[in-house]
């Protein structure tokens, strides 16, 4: 899901990554951290672009951000906050493993540190760590196929991260529908408590490509408070204008 993959939670490619994980399924010889792989590499496309929302609902107010996000491989990414009026500007720059945010009502430009990665994305059920997570689904996670079908009335796979992953999460549960389209996606602690649940709403066509238009994160403990991320446009490998992804374009 521009990767905003940006985790897995905002970037396109989620949207298009666990169809075709669960697709692949069908072909026997196929192992789950074989499926992983192709799901990566079929959903990343080389650049991808978007305009979306974000509602964020807490049990007594909720607030609606827009923005749009360019994304070019596993390495860059950039998302420009364009409403509302205040926080209207506001950019995030990912670079490798680098992370730029431009406050424009002070203009001025600051390299996250690794101890902010953890906090809240612009209050959001997101972290920082969402925003530009680089890692990938196949080289972080074993997975294993524990539900089919016929069996629990859709597709499950298990991932678990692999030793020397850089991943907080203790393990992950991707459920897809029949028609092979994903519904919801758990995220485990490493003590194996239910950390946040991911839902997949509003399936249409987006960027040529059947898939939700709408994900709702919710953390676990907090069961009346969500946020929503819904798709308005989203293109696929069209060309990113040279130095986009440069600190200069940060205050352009």
């Amino acid at each position: 899901m521009p990767t905003l993959y940006l985790m897995y939670p905002m970037r396109p490619h989620l949207l298009t990554t666990l169809a075709w994980l669960f697709a692949a399924t069908t072909t026997a010889q196929t192992d789950a951290t074989d499926i992983v792989r192709k799901a990566d590499e079929h959903a990343r496309g080389t650049t991808s672009q978007a305009e979306m929302t974000m509602t964020v609902v807490r049990p007594t107010w909720q607030r609606e951000m827009s923005m749009k996000t360019w994304s070019e491989g596993n390495d860059n990414a950039l998302v420009l906050i364009t409403a509302p009026a205040k926080e209207k500007g506001i950019v995030y720059l990912k670079r490798g493993k680098e992370v730029w945010n431009w406050i424009p009502s002070v203009e001025r430009t600051i390299k996250m540190p690794p101890s902010m990665m953890s906090q809240s994305w612009m209050g959001t059920d997101f972290t920082n760590d969402d925003l530009v997570k680089e890692s990938r689904m196949s080289e972080d996670f074993d997975g294993t196929i524990v539900g089919r079908p016929e069996t629990e009335g859709e597709w499950v796979v298990e991932l678990i991260p692999k030793p020397t992953a850089a991943v907080v999460w203790g393990k992950v549960v991707a459920r897809v529908s029949k028609d092979l389209l994903p519904t919801r996606v758990e995220y485990y602690d490493e003590k194996g408590t239910l950390a946040r649940t991911m839902l997949f709403e509003e399936v249409g066509d987006l960027g040529g490509r059947v898939v939700p238009r709408s994900m709702v994160l919710k953390p676990a403990d907090k069961p009346d408070e969500y946020t929503r991320v819904r798709y308005l446009e989203l293109d696929f490998d069209s060309p990113i204008p040279d130095g986009t992804f440069t600190l200069q374009a940060l205050k352009r």
